[in-house]
């Protein structure tokens, strides 16, 4: 259930990224194309020139400041105050890009954003290959705008939900699910790595929270640039896809620690230090298909497993800081291996205590989870955490939206999965109630929409 490897850069710095130290060639997409790293690929401050929708009219920081100092003497003043202010730039968060077109979809390589939406589309019982089409048409230039910092349609069609506000690194991620193939006809063209999931012991999936015809991920640093985006896409899908599910996450703001560190989970946990790495030589082969995969059309696309994992946090919470770092084999505090060192330091399974025994225990999910242990399958794990309110029993709904990509999930998700069945210590803590399987295709060129080599080949 570890996430991502997100050691955020501070803003200045993310957005000063180019494609040359991202560890891949540059194609001129969004550097998740071109080989994007977990500090901000691709993402273009935009500054200077006119204030548009790509930029805030920005009196957040200014004119908020100057109402709080003046509430004493007066609210309509500093009402007052705020209106007239002068704009200012957006700062680097607001004004960060990320290209629609690459090699790549965006929101892959790209860091987890501090908010983010998921959810599938079950197309309408009349809707085919045509009618999928034109959606996928629209959901292209909707998202190629948005991501830009524009509005999704020309004209006033526009809710305005994101008014004022730049492009806050938003990415829109499209897939497709098994049944979208029988749904358009296009069985023949389906990749055998959509084969159905195993079931799992520990599964307790709800059906209707799993799975779907279209997949959309969005993600973005600014909670309403992302709802926009979930509401724009809604609307566009009109009367051709209807929504099956739909989840919301949430991430560690940019910017809210003194240095930049990988993500922690709900349970406190630095989550995600072995994710493979964009500078390592296996990466592109373990995470996108390759020009010459099979089928053609997914070529530099990947392989998204999404479940819905509930933390049993109460359970967890009573148990000593001791009891939860065995269970996890990391020290809480920076996430070292309780073999020793530091976060990236490589954990020794084979190191003994005093005592005698391995210093990560046998079923500690570090050791269980390790490449070496599973044939080397590895996944990039862009997740999410959730909370959606309480339960009956008063127990806190939340957890980990889980977000795995790969070239082959038989060769990534579904080897790791099966020997955390068999013998992982926090599976005693955690609850899996939905999953999915999505194909996502390679990022779109100039003038493409996604999905266009599958449904126009």
């Amino acid at each position: 259930m570890s996430t991502q490897n997100t050691r955020r850069t501070p803003p200045t710095q993310r957005t000063q990224r180019t494609p040359e130290a991202a560890g891949t060639p540059d194609d001129g997409g969004d550097g998740a194309d071109g080989g994007g790293t977990a500090d901000g690929q691709g993402r273009e401050p935009r500054q200077g020139g006119r204030i548009t929708r790509r930029r805030l009219l920005g009196t957040a920081s200014a004119a908020g400041a100057a109402g709080l100092a003046a509430g004493a003497a007066g609210g309509a003043w500093a009402h007052s105050a705020a209106q007239d202010a002068p704009p200012t730039a957006l700062s680097s968060l607001g004004s960060t890009a990320v290209s629609f077109h690459g090699t790549h979809q965006a929101g892959i390589v790209a860091p987890a954003q501090a908010h983010g939406h998921l959810l599938a589309f079950d197309l309408a019982p009349r809707a085919g290959r045509k009618q999928a089409a034109a959606l996928l048409r629209r959901w292209s230039e909707a998202a190629r705008r948005m991501m830009a910092g524009e509005p999704p349609t020309d004209g006033e069609r526009d809710t305005g939900i994101a008014l004022d506000a730049g492009p806050a690194s938003l990415t829109v991620t499209f897939g497709f699910g098994r049944t979208f193939f029988s749904r358009t006809g296009l069985t023949g063209r389906r990749p055998a790595q959509l084969a159905p999931l195993p079931d799992f012991s520990a599964d307790a999936l709800d059906k209707k929270r799993s799975d779907g015809d279209l997949w959309v991920q969005i993600g973005a640093d600014d909670a309403l640039v992302a709802f926009h985006a979930l509401r724009a896409l809604q609307r566009e899908a009109a009367d051709t896809a209807r929504v099956r599910w739909q989840m919301s996450g949430f991430n560690r703001s940019p910017g809210a620690t003194e240095q930049p560190r990988t993500m922690r989970n709900l349970m406190g946990q630095v989550d995600g230090t072995d994710n493979p790495r964009p500078e390592e030589k296996d990466f592109a082969e373990r995470i996108f298909v390759p020009a010459s995969g099979d089928p053609s059309w997914m070529a530099g696309g990947s392989y998204v497993v999404q479940r819905r994992i509930r933390m049993l946090l109460d359970a967890w919470d009573s148990h000593s800081l001791g009891e939860q770092e065995q269970v996890i084999g990391r020290r809480k505090s920076d996430g070292a291996p309780l073999s020793g060192g530091h976060e990236r330091t490589e954990p020794d399974l084979d190191k003994r205590g005093p005592d005698g025994q391995p210093l990560i225990a046998a079923d500690a999910h570090i050791r269980v989870t390790a490449p070496e242990s599973n044939g080397g399958a590895a996944m990039l794990r862009r997740s999410f955490s959730f909370h959606d309110g309480f339960r009956g029993d008063g127990a806190p709904d939340a957890g980990l939206l889980f977000v795995a990509w790969q070239a082959d999930p038989l060769r990534g998700f579904v080897p790791v999965q099966r020997k955390l069945d068999r013998g992982d210590a926090l599976s005693r803590f955690l609850r899996h109630e939905a999953s999915a399987l999505f194909a996502v295709p390679g990022g779109p060129g100039k003038g493409e929409y996604v999905g266009q080599r599958l449904l126009e080949g």
